[in-house]
C-alpha cells in the first residue's frame, strides 16, 4: 500500500512538472476593419435575433416584425434585412454578447469601444486606437484610424497617446476639416511655408514644442496631399455602385471602403446623422414606429458594402463589424418603444476571412437570456484582434502600468479555420 501511494505521488508530481500544451490563440489574415456604429442600442429582437412577433398595443412581448430565412439554413433575420439575408453566409451575428451596463448610454458605449469598465483614472484605448497602435497605416500619407462621425473620448487612444488617435470628418464630400488648403494659399505660398519649416529644422532646434509642431505639420502636409484627399471624391465611383449603398449612411460606408483601400487600417462609421425615424436606434416610445426605416438603411449599406468588397476581392481582407452599446428587451414600454438590455444582445461580424455561420450563440424564446455560448465584450474584442492578426493575449504599455490588450478576452474559435 505504501509503495502504491509513493508511486501515485511521484506520478502526480511528474504530471505537474510537465509543460502544459495550450492551444495557441487563432490568428486571421484580415488587414483592415470597418466598424459600423449604431448609436442608441440596436434592438436585436427586431434585427439579427428575431423571435415570436409581439404586439406593442396589446403589450405582448416579442419582435416587431416577421422574420425571413437566410442563405444559412436555420438562421433567420428580420424581414427588413432582405438584402443582407441573401449574404448571411458571409456574416455571423454574435447573438450572445453581454455586459452589465443597462441605463447609461455613455458608459455602455465606452464598454463596447474599450472592452472595459471605467476604473480609477486610467483612460483605456478604444478598439480603433489599439488597431492603429498595433498595425499602423498600411500606406504612406494616410492615417491609421479614421472616424466618420463626431469626435468622442470613447473612440480615443487613452493612454496610448495621440499617435494612436483618429482623424475625423462629418462631411463625406469635403473630407477632414482643415485638411484642404484655403483658397488664398496658393501652391507658391505653400512652398514658402515648407521652406520656412525646413529652415527651422536646419537650425538644429530640438526643443519639444518645435519638434512636436514639426511632426504635426509634417503629418498634416502628407494628409492634405492630393493622393489622400482624392479618396473623398465619391463621384469617381460608378453610379451603380454608389446607388447600391443607399443613402447618407451607405455613402459613409462606401467612403470607408475607399479609405481602407487607400491604407487606413480602421474606419469607424457612425450612423448618427439625419435619422429617418427621429430618434435613431434609441427606440423608446415613438422611435419604434419608424425603426424599420433605419433597419432598411442598414440593410442597403451593409449588403452594398459586402457585395462591393467581394467584387473587388477585398472581402476576406476587410473585417466588417456592427457595434452598438446594448440591445433592447422584447417587452414594449408605455409609448410602444423598448428599454435597454445588456444581458443578451447582438453584435455582428462579416468578411475578414472568418469561417462564417450566419449566427453564433443561442438566446431563449424572447432573447432575454443566453442559452448557449455566451460571449463577453472582451471575447468579442479578442475575436476582432485575432481576425486582424493581432495577438489578443498581448500586453500594452504606455500607461501607468502594463495593461492586457483585452480584459481576459478569448477569441471565438469556431469562427477561425482549423
Amino acid at each position: 500500500m505504501l509503495a502504491s501511494r509513493r508511486q501515485f505521488l511521484a506520478s502526480a508530481a511528474a504530471m505537474a512538472a510537465a509543460p502544459r500544451l495550450i492551444a495557441a490563440d487563432p490568428r486571421g489574415t484580415a488587414d483592415s476593419c470597418i466598424f459600423l456604429w449604431l448609436g442608441g442600442g440596436m434592438a436585436h429582437t427586431d434585427t439579427f435575433d428575431p423571435k415570436q412577433v409581439g404586439d406593442a398595443k396589446a403589450r405582448k412581448a416579442g419582435s416587431a416584425y416577421d422574420s425571413i430565412p437566410t442563405a444559412v439554413n436555420g438562421v433567420r433575420v428580420c424581414k427588413h434585412l432582405a438584402r443582407t439575408a441573401k449574404l448571411m453566409d458571409r456574416v455571423t451575428a454574435v447573438r450572445t454578447v453581454n455586459h452589465d451596463v443597462i441605463n447609461e448610454h455613455a458608459a455602455a458605449t465606452l464598454r463596447v469601444h474599450t472592452g472595459r469598465p471605467t476604473t480609477g483614472t486610467i483612460q483605456y484605448p478604444s478598439i480603433g486606437s489599439v488597431v492603429a497602435h498595433e498595425k499602423g497605416a498600411a500606406a504612406d500619407g494616410v492615417p491609421a484610424y479614421v472616424l466618420i462621425g463626431y469626435p468622442n473620448v470613447t473612440r480615443g487612444p487613452g493612454f496610448l497617446g495621440p499617435k494612436a488617435g483618429y482623424v475625423y470628418l462629418t462631411d463625406t464630400n469635403a473630407g477632414p476639416a482643415g485638411f484642404t488648403r484655403p483658397a488664398d494659399v496658393t501652391t507658391d505660398r505653400q512652398a514658402d511655408r515648407e521652406r520656412l519649416l525646413a529652415g527651422l529644422r536646419k537650425s538644429g532646434s530640438t526643443a519639444a514644442p518645435i519638434a512636436g509642431y514639426d511632426q504635426a505639420v509634417g503629418e498634416s502636409l502628407k494628409l492634405a496631399g492630393p493622393q489622400f484627399m482624392s479618396v473623398f471624391d465619391l463621384k469617381s465611383e460608378p453610379a451603380k455602385v454608389r446607388e447600391s449603398y443607399g443613402g447618407e449612411f451607405g455613402q459613409r460606408c462606401l467612403l470607408a471602403r475607399r479609405l481602407t483601400e487607400s491604407g487606413v487600417r480602421f474606419v469607424e462609421v457612425s450612423h448618427n446623422l439625419n435619422f429617418l425615424n427621429g430618434t435613431g436606434w434609441d427606440t423608446h416610445n415613438e422611435g419604434q414606429q419608424k425603426q424599420h426605416l433605419l433597419i432598411e438603411e442598414l440593410d442597403a449599406a451593409l449588403s452594398g458594402l459586402i457585395a462591393d468588397l467581394e467584387s473587388r476581392k477585398r472581402l476576406d481582407k476587410t473585417l466588417i463589424v456592427i457595434g452598438t452599446e446594448f440591445g433592447r428587451p422584447p417587452e414594449f414600454d408605455g409609448g410602444g418603444g423598448r428599454g435597454h438590455q445588456g444581458t443578451a444582445f447582438s453584435l455582428v461580424l462579416a468578411g475578414g476571412g472568418l469561417k462564417h455561420r450566419g449566427a453564433f450563440g443561442v438566446t431563449d424564446e424572447l432573447a432575454k437570456k443566453i442559452v448557449e455560448n455566451p460571449v463577453s465584450v472582451p471575447d468579442f474584442h479578442a475575436t476582432v484582434y485575432a481576425a486582424l492578426g493581432i495577438d489578443p493575449a498581448k500586453t500594452l504599455t504606455g500607461g501607468p502600468r502594463p495593461v492586457p490588450i483585452t480584459d481576459d478576452g478569448k477569441p471565438i474559435r469556431q469562427l477561425f479555420s482549423a
